[in-house]
C-alpha cells in the first residue's frame, strides 16, 4: 500500500462576502415579508459573512461545476499539470443536474484527458466522501494521483421566487401564506463556495498532509431523515420521492426545496457525533492528547458548546485551543467546508512537521459521520 499525501488545497468563493444584513437583499423576500427566523437563526448560527453565486442584480455567476473547475486550475503548476492528473473524485449535495454526474461536468470543463471520475451525493460527508475515494485509489496503486473536491451551489435553491408557488397555493386555500420553519431555516445558513485537495503517493513542496487514516459511520439504520429535498416527510418519518407527486405539486409545495426537522437534529447530532467520534479514536488508539488540531464542521455555533461538553463527558475532551474553524467568515459550505477549513489551516503558516489534524464531518441527512487523521510532514 503506497502512503497518501495532500500536497496542495486550494479554494474559489464566488463574488464579495455577503453580511447578515445584506442576504434577504441578495436571496429575495417570501411574500414580500421579512423572515421572521432570519435574526434568531442568525443570532445562533455566529456566521458573519458567506458567498453566494449571485451579482448584487440577482443574476447567477457561476455554476455548481463552474466553482469546483476555478478551484481545481488552481491546483495545476509546472510540476503537476492538467494531464498529468489520473482521478477527480467530486463531492457535492448540490449539483447542476440530475444528469450528467457533477465529476462529469467539472471534468467537461478541464478539457485535459481521459479521467477515472467519481461523483459522490449526499450532505456534508459526500466531500469527505470523495477525499476518501481520492485516498484508496492512491492508497491502493490504483492512481499516483487524485484531485478530490468539496463544493455547493446551494443559493440558487434558497431564492424567494423558489416558493413563490407555495405561497400562492396556500392563499388560494386561505392559510397563512408563509413557508414552514424546516425551509425557511435553511435560508439563512448556507452558503456557496469550491475548494480542491491534490492527493499523491510522494511528499511534495513545502508543507504536506500525510493521511493515516479515514473513518465513516452512517446511522441511517436507526434514525429517520432530518436533512431531506426533492420529497417530503410523511407523519411515519419516511419521505415521499418527488416522482410520486404530480407535476403541479412540485411548485405548490416546493417539493424540491431543502428541508430540516430541527428537533430531529437536536435530539440526534451530537449525541451520534460522540458515539462515532469515540468508535473511530478508539478504533486507531488515539486520544485527545495525539491531536493538535481539531477540525469539526458545524452547521452552527450553537452546537460548539454543547459537542466540546459531550465530548468531555465521554472523557474525549479536547481543549478548545486546538479547535480550529472558519464558519464565521465564509459561512457553512456543506460539502466543501471541511475543504476550506483545512486549505486555511494548511496555508495559514502555522503548521510545523509532526503536528496531527483530525478532520470530524457530520452530515444531517440520515446522521452520517466522517473523520480523518493527517499528519504534518
Amino acid at each position: 500500500m503506497s502512503t497518501v499525501y495532500i500536497n496542495k488545497i486550494t479554494k474559489f468563493l464566488p463574488n464579495n462576502p455577503v453580511s447578515n444584513d445584506e442576504m434577504e437583499d441578495r436571496l429575495g423576500k417570501i411574500n414580500d415579508r421579512e423572515s421572521k427566523a432570519r435574526r434568531i437563526v442568525l443570532r445562533n448560527n455566529g456566521i458573519k459573512t458567506r458567498y453566494y453565486a449571485i451579482s448584487e442584480q440577482g443574476e447567477f455567476t457561476h455554476t455548481n461545476a463552474e466553482l469546483t473547475f476555478l478551484a481545481v486550475q488552481q491546483l495545476f503548476d509546472i510540476d503537476f499539470t492538467e494531464s498529468d492528473m489520473e482521478v477527480l473524485s467530486c463531492g457535492t449535495s448540490t449539483p447542476d443536474h440530475l444528469l450528467p454526474s457533477h465529476a462529469a461536468m467539472v471534468h467537461g470543463l478541464l478539457k485535459n484527458r481521459s479521467l477515472e471520475l467519481n461523483s459522490s451525493s449526499g450532505v456534508c460527508c459526500s466531500g469527505m466522501n470523495a477525499l476518501k475515494y481520492g485516498y484508496l485509489a492512491v492508497k491502493s496503486g490504483s492512481s499516483i494521483n487524485a484531485v478530490c473536491t468539496g463544493s455547493e451551489r446551494v443559493s440558487s435553491w434558497m431564492l424567494a421566487d423558489r416558493f413563490s408557488k407555495e405561497i400562492e397555493n396556500l392563499k388560494e386555500l386561505e392559510e397563512q401564506p408563509i413557508i414552514a420553519f424546516k425551509k425557511d431555516f435553511l435560508r439563512w445558513m448556507l452558503s456557496d463556495g469550491a475548494a480542491a485537495f491534490l492527493l499523491e503517493n510522494r511528499a511534495r513542496g513545502p508543507i504536506s498532509l500525510r493521511i493515516e487514516w479515514m473513518e465513516s459511520y452512517s446511522y441511517a439504520h436507526q434514525l429517520e431523515a432530518c436533512m431531506y429535498a426533492g420529497g417530503d416527510k410523511l407523519e411515519d418519518g419516511s419521505i415521499k420521492p418527488w416522482s410520486n407527486y404530480d407535476a403541479d405539486e412540485w411548485l405548490t409545495q416546493s417539493v424540491f426545496a431543502l428541508k430540516q426537522d430541527v428537533k430531529v437534529l437536536n435530539d440526534n447530532i451530537l449525541i451520534k457525533g460522540v458515539e462515532s467520534m469515540t468508535d473511530a479514536l478508539q478504533k486507531h488508539q488515539i486520544s485527545p492528547a495525539d491531536i493538535d488540531y481539531f477540525l469539526p464542521h458545524v452547521s452552527s455555533h450553537y452546537f460548539v458548546e454543547g459537542l466540546y461538553q459531550k465530548f468531555a463527558d465521554a472523557g474525549l475532551e479536547i481543549s478548545k485551543d486546538k479547535w480550529f474553524m472558519n464558519l464565521h467568515k465564509v459561512g457553512n459550505v456543506g460539502a466543501a467546508s471541511i475543504y476550506l477549513m483545512l486549505e486555511e489551516l494548511m496555508n495559514s503558516g502555522n503548521l510545523k512537521k509532526g503536528d496531527r489534524i483530525l478532520l470530524s464531518v457530520p452530515e444531517s441527512g440520515r446522521f452520517s459521520y466522517a473523520y480523518a487523521y493527517l499528519i504534518v510532514c
